[in-house]
């Protein structure tokens, strides 16, 4: 019989390997010799046995700390060896261990260990009934609704546990019966190789439970569909395609599992004058061509009513003034943006004969008055003479 190997070779890592570091290598090298990755390779399931064998012990820090000190040895201990009391490192495991129970703090769902599997102690619960699902709904809310926050009702029809039957799925005056494929475990078990597999018993669903004489109005699923009315605080400074989220107000969960959740997407619906970059508030006011040459005084819109704001003599179209703390409060932070108020300068479109008099007399003598406009034509001849 040739040597046992290393158990730190076995896994590939140094003596002084840390927990993680131990768990890391054997996932790695037991997800690649899985049996079922390698059906019918002997060589694979003994490779595979061995890596569970190292991992058992050196993932136990008492075993570990008796290998360190007498290597494969120790298992000897039991026959009067240096070991301290002996222990078994091979096939069955020691303590009562079993190569699910490994594989179960690694691979998780690999193996069907979901809530209600298997219990810590080792031993096999019924399943509990599903969780109840997330429901999403949209809210839609005014500008001001989402600048100062507020507060909804909304209706959800959402599935909420049966009130004839409890939630129990079973014709009142009748219980459930014992699952006959599961005795009730909600899972059955089959061999796979050299180690036991579970699965969801396909009977009852991992329930546990079939329903002979189901609830007439539920329909034996234990849950009946109602609209609820839910109310819906909306906080201030929110933006459209932001989620609130209400911990328990989604659909029931089945047999006293816990509810689902309630995200409330915002849609904020278009403004009159308003619209928005993050924080900030902007806005369009129009003047007329006098009032941006000469300047002027003008009441401009914002969220908590009309303020004056003084346009600057010489102003040019689309020139952004700033009102400084009009704009959104800040969502989970403190202050407001500012609102970014766009100047517009109007040219008239219908002028009556004084009018058109008048501003031909004004462009005669004002040719000085626009350096820009002259500046530019004067560089577009120099371009193309």
């Amino acid at each position: 019989m040739s040597a046992k190997r290393d158990y730190y070779e076995v896994l590939g890592v140094a003596k002084g390997a840390s927990g993680d570091e131990l768990k890391k290598a054997y996932r790695k090298l037991a997800v690649q010799f899985h049996p079922d990755k390698n059906p019918g390779d002997k060589k694979a399931e003994e490779r595979f046995k061995e890596l569970a064998e190292a991992y058992e012990v050196l993932s136990d820090p008492q075993k570990k700390q008796m290998y360190d000190q007498f290597g494969h040895a120790a298992n000897a201990g039991s026959a009067g060896g240096p070991g301290m009391g002996g222990f078994d490192f091979g096939g069955g495991f020691a303590g009562g261990a079993s190569i699910n129970d490994i594989f179960g703090d690694i691979f998780g769902d690999i193996f069907g260990q979901q809530a209600g599997g298997r219990a810590r102690g080792g031993g096999r619960t019924r399943r509990h009934g599903r969780p109840g699902a997330d429901i999403r709904t949209q809210l839609d809310i005014s500008f001001e609704e989402a600048a100062f926050g507020t507060e909804k009702v909304i209706s959800v029809p959402r599935h909420v546990t049966c009130e004839t039957c409890s939630g129990s799925g079973a014709k009142p005056g009748t219980q459930p019966d014992t699952c006959s494929q599961c005795n009730g475990r909600g899972e059955i078990t089959f061999q796979q190789g050299f180690f036991a597999m579970s699965r969801t018993c396909p009977k009852c669903s991992g329930q546990g439970q079939t329903i002979s004489n189901p609830c007439t109005p539920c329909r034996g699923t234990g849950q009946t569909q109602k609209t609820a009315q839910i109310a819906v605080k909306v906080p201030a400074g929110v933006d459209t395609g932001q989620r609130l989220k209400l911990t328990g107000e989604g659909e029931t969960g089945e047999r006293g599992a816990p509810s689902g959740d309630l995200y409330v997407l915002i849609n904020i619906l278009a403004h009159e004058f308003f619209t928005r970059d993050e924080f900030d508030v902007l806005c369009d006011v129009p003047i007329t061509f006098t009032q941006a040459a000469l300047g002027t005084d003008v009441q401009v819109p914002t969220l908590e009513g009309k303020v004056a704001m003084k346009i600057p003599s010489g102003t040019q179209s689309h020139k952004v003034l700033r009102l400084k703390g009009k704009g959104m409060p800040r969502l989970g932070s403190y202050g407001r943006g500012d609102q970014l108020v766009r100047v517009i300068v109007e040219t008239p479109s219908k002028l009556t004969s004084e009018q058109r008099d008048l501003l031909k007399r004004f462009d005669e003598i004002g040719r000085d008055s626009h350096p820009m406009h002259h500046s530019f034509f004067e560089k577009v001849r120099e371009f193309f003479d």
